[in-house]
């Protein structure tokens, strides 16, 4: 299981799906909660319109047997008067259970009720015949009050009512009811009128809720087949997309592992021709593969090399030795001693070269090129300083040595004079070493640099040293900040100058 999901592609599919998957099954109740609520509100409107069309007739005086909506096709209907006593409901009601009364049989009147609502009755027309004789004792307000006070202390709306009127509020309940056997879920309105013969009445009328149940079940059962399959989907075609995306990670991969096989630096992975971070990646790392390919070959070289530079003194060096072996009086001391100190100078060369490979950096001292550059040029003949304060942050050590390659290598190539000058441009310490020779040609000043290379005019191992002098100066410079560049002195001989950055000031 963790090998399967270890791969990105497992895991952007995974992701997808999961991401989908919420947000559907977000969407799917969003969907059956607003369908539900809808149906719902539909049903209650139906309701309330059955609810209204019988209080309309109570209102109109319509005898209970003569009501249209006790019928029982357009749903239950009961009518409670103000006491909660079931004074009408629908024929072949059963069972009932979400309005104000379970009961499903309408009571008879008490004793005496009929009469007394028969009396209202005459009252309130004898109220509307004689405006003038009701205002003149009160009596006419005081029975409407009475009667209006009676309806409203029997639980119903509060809203004071004229005889005839119909409640503006209606109000909602869900429940279910049974007719003729058949048992569903309803809506129910319950409306509130004022008969002008039978007092305040409430009219519960219900609306089936089978439409929106059904729609609910088809909703969920779609939701329940469609979003695997939907999610199937969405699963195979991000498999199949991060596939296809992730197919030249692939190639390079492998490349890669052929190539740390072969060891071969040479080869290189393959680049996709398109310009997303996959193509960056496959650029980036044929670069990383041609800069290592560099670096090794320049490793490989370095060491031919120095195992050639050191060759010839020791094999000089052995010579003499032997020679001196067989035949004293031929001793060449002199000779031996200088192969011997050439290379004790190759081999501190090459040691300081690998130190530099190393990444070594420099110590944070602060030197100042001025007095260096004179500490140097002591004791050499015809070696001039110029000179001007430059402190810079570094390793004396470095920086002298490579003073001293400056100025050996002019020696070697100087007629008569060096000059070495020390100025500040800017942020910049600019240190020069000039000769009045023949000067490097121009296609020549970067080649100079190059590890264990001798222009033809200084070949001789006699004259030249093993061809690190210059090369140790630029590392020496690079790891400094700075640069060393070669150029034409004004005397028209060769001028290396090194730009370090000044000292940052206390």
């Amino acid at each position: 299981m963790s090998r399967l999901f270890g791969s990105v592609r497992s895991r952007a599919t995974l992701g997808a799906t999961l991401v989908v998957a919420v947000a559907l099954v977000a969407a799917g109740i969003a969907v059956v909660l607003s369908l539900r609520s809808n149906l719902t509100a539909e049903a209650g409107t139906e309701a309330e319109r059955s609810a209204r069309a019988v209080a309309s007739e109570l209102a109109a005086r319509t005898a209970y047997d003569r009501l249209s909506g006790l019928d029982g096709d357009d749903g239950p209907v009961q009518i409670v008067d103000g006491d909660g006593r079931l004074v009408a409901a629908t024929e072949d009601l059963q069972r009932i259970s979400g309005t104000a009364t379970a009961e499903v049989r309408p009571r008879p009147d008490p004793v005496g009720r009929e009469d007394e609502d028969s009396e209202d009755a005459d009252d309130a027309d004898r109220s509307d015949g004689s405006d003038d004789a009701d205002r003149g004792d009160g009596t006419g307000d005081s029975a409407e009050e009475s009667e209006s006070g009676k309806a409203g202390g029997s639980g119903g709306s509060g809203e004071s009512l004229a005889p005839g009127e119909i409640a503006r509020e209606t109000t909602f309940r869900n429940g279910s009811a049974t007719i003729d056997g058949d048992a569903e879920d309803y809506r129910f309105a319950a409306v509130e009128v004022r008969t002008p013969d039978r007092g305040r009445l409430t009219v519960h009328a219900g609306a089936p809720l089978a439409a929106e149940h059904s729609a609910v079940d088809t909703a969920l059962t779609a939701m329940l087949i469609g979003l695997p399959l939907l999610l199937g989907v969405v699963a195979g075609v991000t498999w199949g997309v991060t596939g296809r995306a992730l197919r030249p990670v692939e190639g390079i991969r492998r490349e890669m592992a052929a190539i740390t096989a072969s060891e071969d630096l040479a080869r290189r992975v393959p680049e996709p021709g398109t310009h997303d971070e996959i193509a960056r990646l496959a650029r980036t790392t044929n670069a990383t593969l041609a800069a290592l390919e560099t670096s090794v070959e320049r490793q490989r070289r370095f060491v031919a090399d120095a195992s050639h530079e050191l060759r010839s003194p020791i094999a000089s060096l052995r010579t003499q030795l032997e020679v001196a072996a067989a035949h004293p009086e031929l001793l060449d001391l002199d000779g031996a001693v200088e192969d011997t100190v050439r290379l004790q100078h190759l081999a501190a060369d090459l040691l300081l070269l690998a130190r530099m490979d190393a990444g070594g950096r420099p110590a944070g001292s602060r030197v100042d090129l001025a007095a260096l550059a004179r500490e140097e040029a002591a004791g050499r003949p015809g070696v001039t300083v110029d000179a001007e304060p430059a402190e810079v942050t570094g390793s004396r050590g470095q920086l002298g040595r490579l003073l001293a390659n400056l100025l050996d290598n002019a020696r070697r190539h100087a007629r008569e004079r060096v000059t070495v000058t020390v100025r500040r441009e800017g942020t910049w310490a600019v240190l020069g070493v000039a000769d009045d020779g023949d000067g490097v040609a121009e296609a020549d000043r970067e080649r100079i640099f190059e590890r264990f290379v001798r222009l033809d005019a200084a070949r001789s191992r006699d004259d030249g040293g093993a061809g690190l002098g210059l090369a140790i100066a630029r590392d020496v410079a690079v790891r400094h900040g700075g640069t060393l560049m070669a150029g034409a002195a004004p005397a028209g001989g060769a001028l290396f100058e090194l730009r370090v950055p000044l000292a940052a000031e206390a």
